[in-house]
């Protein structure tokens, strides 16, 4: 490990972009998540395109059916090292 280099950025990510990439990966169509999730095929377009804010409901309920933390969604572009929740 010690020849270890963390990963350096390349690109940001918004919150919609966020739920599309994972969407994506779990090879899940927007009608599909909405199936799985109960939010309509058009909202999840609209979030994902960035019209519509996420939101921390919505953001649970996404997460439970990407099988990830709802971290993941609302803080794409969070790092640890810049910036402290207790300053926020």
């Amino acid at each position: 490990m010690k020849n270890f280099r963390p990963a350096k950025r390349r690109v940001g990510v918004s919150v919609g972009e966020s739920v599309r990439i994972i969407r994506e990966l779990q090879e899940l169509s927007q009608n599909a998540l909405g199936e799985l999730t109960g939010i309509p095929q058009s909202t999840l377009s609209a979030i994902e395109s960035g019209r519509v804010n996420l939101g921390l409901e919505r953001a649970k309920v996404l997460a439970r059916a990407l099988k990830c933390h709802p971290a993941v969604l609302v803080f794409p572009d969070w790092d640890i090292k810049k910036e402290s929740a207790a300053f926020l």
